[in-house]
């Protein structure tokens, strides 16, 4: 049922990935937002703040997109049971294109993921994101990521529709 459930997810997703323009990923449509930008060294940096501000910036789609790769990566980095990546390793790959592809990349390794687990598997405790909770198994964290992914998609989504309604940009 996991799987069915990450399946759905993906196929909406593939839906706006499909249909999206590269001038789409860092269109702001708010005065207020959360983008990627170059740094100095010509890497491409999220951005960030520890505690969340007031108000929320609404993030663009190159936000968003690099939101999923971190919290995916880090999932899958758990999951696999290597050493997880801190958040400022996880950078977004410069272009719409390459965020596709780089997208498309994790689901791959989701699903190599997804593919090794038994049924006894789901019930062992999760090793990520409630590693210190044993009340929280693999399968509650196989569901998070249905869930967060639908979310994200959902973003992505509204913020492409709205652009392509004619949105006007929140910077002037």
């Amino acid at each position: 049922m996991l799987r069915w459930q990450f399946e759905l997810n993906w196929s909406l997703f593939e839906l706006h990935l499909e249909a999206l323009e590269e001038e789409d990923f860092l269109w702001e449509p708010a005065p207020v937002v959360w983008t990627v930008r170059p740094g100095a060294d010509g890497v491409w940096v999220p951005d960030w703040a520890e505690s969340e501000p007031d108000p929320i910036p609404v993030p663009t789609i190159g936000w968003v997109t690099w939101h999923i790769g971190w919290w995916w990566s880090v999932t899958i980095d758990h999951a696999q049971g290597r050493a997880p990546r801190d958040r400022t390793e996880i950078t977004w790959p410069g272009n719409g294109k390459a965020a596709v592809e780089w997208l498309r990349g994790l689901r791959d390794e989701w699903l190599d993921v997804l593919g090794r687990l038994k049924e006894a598997d789901l019930d062992a405790p999760a090793p990520f994101p409630w590693q210190d909770d044993p009340e929280k198994s693999v399968a509650h964290m196989v569901a998070w990521v249905n869930a967060e992914l639908m979310k994200n998609v959902a973003e992505i989504g509204q913020l492409r529709l709205v652009r392509a309604a004619g949105g006007e940009s929140g910077r002037g």
